[in-house]
């Protein structure tokens, strides 16, 4: 509207600047060849960050980028939830409205909480906000970009990050983490001087700063020449050296002061300017006509930019008066014209601050005023997405509390819409700082269904009861936990209670019991959460309690999620009969009262508990009910925990390709969705199926970038976990130990569950099996079983009870293993009794351990090895048949059976073995074949030939007889010194003998060289 009008201050020549301006140049080059790129510009006020962006603008155009600026809003002390970003896209859209719409296309809904014009955010069907919410918006975000950029190059620049809220800068955290692939150039500026050491960008700066990803600019002051060619261009003409050292002087090297000090010495006030910075600023303002700064007064209270039609009401002035006064603040370079041409800003938000500054209170107040009753009678003069937060800042610092209270409220309900659970945190705790200065009358006004949307009415009609400050401590909470502030919700909580107990204890108390208790309940129920996720303790205590008070009471919603709360907790602390009658009580209340996604989660955790008790069809069935609906109403959140639920269940029942499949499934759902921690859990029981039917790539690959992206730290120790398992599938227990110690600290010490802390026995058992430890398998084993093993941890029990069993028969006949042994072998029997084999993995798992018993009892039998082989072969487990495979075709010829069998298994196990890069399995193969005289690669041989039972000689591991004997004696179980003795050398002597062997034979230690020697029979055993 005035563009054309005049800027004299700014210097048409750009001054200086070269280094910088090369940078974002090489960035720019680099992210045009497909690497995304992250700069971080720093530099105090007025010192030029704005005018190298608009060089760099010009220099990105002209290589064919497109450039998408959006700048951090503050209204007062507020700011926009993710203004930048809503900025920024929607001049994506302008500039590209088909390829964003493609970008965009089946997620508008959610992206449309970061860009309304896309479509409708609500809730609706979609579920109540959650801990993912944030994230899969977040996820969103980053995927449209990348999206954006496959065949042009996008430049996204976000000014004043100093004024960010909480959102913008955890969105921009998260995009600079986890940008991978694009022609993307992101830059976000920021004023150095203003991050004071509380300031809140001052972690996300700390925390960028170590992401190799990201390179930092800092911006320096001018030299004096360059101050002195600033100057030529502001005046069109060569300064007087004196003047180039009085302004160098005076403006330190600052870009915008040494403007403002050339222009008021070229005008001839020059003696007249005072050295208060503010002064300073406030010069070419006073210099204005009346009416002109009057409007400028008018803009600087309402905010970065303030739209013509909005700045027209407040004004009251005629149009062409107003238009008169604009032109002058314009053509003095005060205001500008907004990049849209619909409203005006400060030309730099210095002079902005100070003209505000320098109002009075009571003309700051009604200021204010004006702003939000204009706003309230023509709402659609300023963006729907600032239209709420923008009238309830008005409301606040106009101090009329009657009117903020329901703007604020209002405001905070559009945060929630939009997941800027900080910003609505924020807003909820004004809105408790303004509850009691509201009168009665006008809070009796306000309803629950409007503004509080945390927990179910509480007994209570909410189209007619009046909101309470309960209501609002609720809400709070919840936005509390959701951003992440768990200390902050955790004492919200514990105050809503104190007041809970307190209305019981008053004697004019006007709630009834119920509806109190009921209240009490919900706020019980979400200090559990809190409890476990500040690692306070296992939740269950409070969860007790919540049950506790809802006894008796008649069916609820808070009731139903109370009972499906405790449900849930027992699927994972405590499977059982309890947990199973919470859950369908949960179903059962849940319906009754209409409360269908309490019934959906419910039902999830009922199916799971119901094939955990036996019933797998109807529990299956029901899980596969729950995903197909959630997916129905677009649950998604819901969606992907019964995916993630499903693969796990059916990769216990042993069914592992179909879990493949479901996973795979799953994750592309999640990845669909920004479901990053669902997409984590289905992402760990994926590879988990994976590794069980022999893809160890796969699944190695899997775990890898699960360590690398994971959102939570029990998907990294699960990771961990199958990480050290595929490790000792190939032969590696110092690996797999390295793993099983990244993996215990990633579960932690809190809140322990089984099936957390049976995985992690299961594969400390398993490394000390493989190098051999007798005595700590048995430890472990012992510790495990004393612990019990409750309903559906069988996946972890059968491995835990074989691996037992398999390291008791290889040491049989090793004297270091003799003592204790009969307790071990009764202890591991015991066990297997009383564990349940549901379906035919842990039917063959229970013949395995049986045979391996027997073995390890001297009582042997081939049948018995070719039933387990039997078993296995009609379960897609390769490395388990493997393994079986070799120990019948090892009983087979043990027993003198026919070798053409014991050779098919032996030629069949080693091909597996070789297959699966199984290093163990493959040697034992070969060592087997070698002693039996059996060809691994070709047909034998007539077997007349040979004899079945030839032992492998020691020599053949190129073993002298010193080192036999030596060998001999260390599977006996003999120290260095003990053997020194026996065989008249010197302990040195034997230690070095000790050394040689354990490097022949390829192990780790004494243990694993005597366990070799006794399972390949290298010596006569001892029973």
């Amino acid at each position: 509207m005035l563009g054309g009008v005049e800027t004299r201050s700014v210097s048409p020549v750009f001054v200086g600047r070269t280094g910088e301006l090369t940078a974002l140049a090489h960035a720019l080059s680099r992210a045009t060849a497909g690497e995304p790129q992250a700069l971080l510009i720093a530099g105090e006020a007025g010192v030029g960050k704005s005018r190298l962006i608009e060089e760099f603008h010009d220099e990105a155009c002209r290589e064919g980028a497109v450039f998408a600026l959006g700048g951090c809003v503050e209204i007062g002390a507020d700011g926009l939830p993710f203004a930048p970003f809503s900025t920024a896209l929607r001049a994506l859209r302008r500039q590209l409205p088909d390829e964003l719409a493609a970008a965009a296309v089946g997620q508008e809904e959610e992206l449309a909480r970061l860009l309304p014009e896309l479509g409708e955010s609500s809730p609706g069907r979609r579920g109540r906000p959650d801990e993912d919410s944030t994230a899969r918006l977040f996820e969103l975000t980053a995927r449209l970009l990348e999206r954006m950029a496959v065949e042009r190059t996008v430049v996204l620049v976000l000014e004043d990050l100093h004024w960010a809220d909480a959102s913008t800068r955890h969105l921009l955290a998260y995009l600079l983490r986890t940008l991978r692939r694009g022609r993307l150039v992101v830059i976000a500026t920021y004023r150095s001087d203003d991050i004071h050491r509380r300031h809140p960008l001052r972690p996300l700066i700390a925390e960028l700063d170590r992401l190799r990803t990201v390179q930092r600019v800092e911006l320096p002051r001018f030299s004096r020449d360059e101050v002195a060619r600033q100057m030529a261009g502001i005046l069109a003409a060569e300064p007087a050296p004196s003047l180039v050292d009085d302004i160098f002087e005076r403006s330190d090297g600052n870009a915008f002061f040494v403007e403002e000090l050339a222009v008021a010495a070229h005008e001839g006030c020059r003696t007249g300017l005072t050295d208060s910075l503010r002064d300073l600023l406030l010069v070419r303002v006073e210099s204005l006509p009346e009416h002109t700064q009057r409007v400028a007064r008018i803009v600087a209270e309402g905010g970065s930019a303030v739209e013509h039609p909005l700045l027209a009401a407040v004004a009251g002035l005629g149009e062409d008066e107003l238009i008169e006064a604009l032109r002058a603040a314009v053509g003095a370079n005060i205001l500008l014209a907004t990049p849209d041409g619909d409203g005006y800003r400060f030309r730099h938000s210095l002079v902005r601050e100070a003209v505000s500054d320098d109002l009075l209170p009571g003309e700051r107040s009604r200021l204010n005023r004006r702003y939000a009753e204009a706003l309230e009678a023509a709402p659609g003069i300023v963006p729907a997405d600032q239209r709420a937060t923008r009238l309830a800042s008005y409301w606040y610092h106009a101090h009329d509390a009657a009117h903020a209270l329901p703007a604020v409220l209002l405001a905070s309900v559009e945060a929630r819409k939009r997941h800027a659970y900080s910003e609505q945190l924020r807003l909820l705790e004004r809105a408790m700082e303004l509850w009691d200065d509201v009168p009665a009358e006008a809070r009796s006004t306000l309803r629950p269904m409007d503004y509080a949307g945390a927990y179910p009415p509480c007994g209570c009609d909410p189209g007619t009861t009046p909101l309470r400050f309960l209501d609002l401590l609720a809400e709070a909470a919840v936005a509390a936990r959701l951003c992440g502030e768990r200390e902050r919700a955790l004492k919200i909580v514990k105050t809503a209670l104190r007041l809970l107990a307190a209305e019981d204890d008053a004697p004019d108390a006007t709630h009834s019991g119920g509806t109190d208790f009921q209240r009490a309940a919900w706020f019980w129920t979400e200090r559990s959460k809190l409890v476990q996720n500040l690692a306070r303790g296992d939740g269950w205590e409070e969860i007790a309690t919540a049950q506790e008070l809802v006894r008796g009471l008649p069916p609820s919603a808070v009731h139903a999620q109370v009972l499906a709360t405790a449900a849930g907790w027992g699927m994972l602390h405590a499977p059982g009969p309890e947990s199973l009658a919470a859950a369908e009580r949960a179903v059962e209340y849940a319906r009754l009262v209409d409360a269908e996604e309490i019934e959906l989660n419910a039902r999830l955790t009922l199916g799971g508990l119901m094939v955990d008790a036996g019933d797998i069809d109807g529990g299956l069935a029901e899980m596969c009910a729950v995903r197909d609906r959630t997916l129905e109403l677009g649950l998604v959140a819901e969606a992907g925990r019964a995916y993630t639920n499903i693969v796990s269940q059916l990769q216990s029942l042993g069914r592992s390709r179909e879990a493949v499949a479901a996973g795979a499934e799953g994750l592309k759902l999640c990845l669909t969705h920004g479901l990053v921690d669902n997409a984590d859990w289905v992402l760990g029981n994926l590879v988990s199926a994976q590794f069980s039917i022999g893809l160890l790539d796969e699944a190695e690959r899997g775990a890898l970038r699960l360590l690398q992206t994971a959102h939570s730290s029990k998907p990294r120790g699960a990771a961990s976990c199958l990480l050290a398992r595929i490790a000792l599938t190939r032969g590696e227990p110092v690996t797999a130990a390295r793993h099983l110690t990244d993996a215990v600290e990633h579960y932690g010490p809190h809140d322990p569950m089984p099936q957390n802390s049976l995985l992690l026995a299961r594969v400390s058992l398993a490394i000390a099996a493989a190098q051999g430890r007798v005595a700590d398998v048995r430890a472990e084993f012992a510790r495990a079983a004393e612990g019990g093993f409750p309903t559906g941890t069988h996946r972890y029990a059968w491995p835990m009870v074989l691996l037992a069993a398999t390291t008791e028969a290889e040491s049989r006949g090793l004297p270091a293993a003799e003592d204790g042994r009969a307790e071990a072998l009764r202890l591991i029997r015991a066990t297997a009794k009383r564990l349940a084999a549901p379906v035919a993995l842990w039917q063959a798992h229970a013949l395995y351990a049986e045979a391996e018993l027997l073995r390890a009892e001297g009582r042997e039998r081939a049948d018995r090895w070719r039933e387990t082989t039997a078993a296995f072969a009609r379960l897609e487990r390769p490395y388990e048949l493997a393994v079986v495979q070799l120990r019948t075709a090892d009983a087979l010829l043990g027993e003198g059976g026919r070798r053409d069998d014991a050779a098919a298994l032996l030629r069949a196990a080693h091909t597996a073995a070789r297959s699966l890069g199984a290093r163990r399995p493959a040697e034992d193969a070969e060592l087997l074949a070698q002693r039996a005289r059996i060809r691994l690669t070709a047909p034998e041989p007539e077997p007349e030939l040979m004899s079945p039972t030839v032992p492998a000689p020691a020599e053949d591991f190129g073993l002298t007889p010193r080192e036999q004997d030596v060998l001999r004696l260390v599977a006996a179980g003999r120290t260095n010194r003990q053997i020194a003795e026996e065989l008249f050398i010197s302990p040195k002597t034997a230690s070095v003998h000790v050394s040689n062997i354990l490097a022949k034979l390829g192990v780790t230690g004494r243990g694993e060289a005597a366990a070799l020697a006794h399972r390949l029979r290298l010596f006569p055993a001892t029973a």
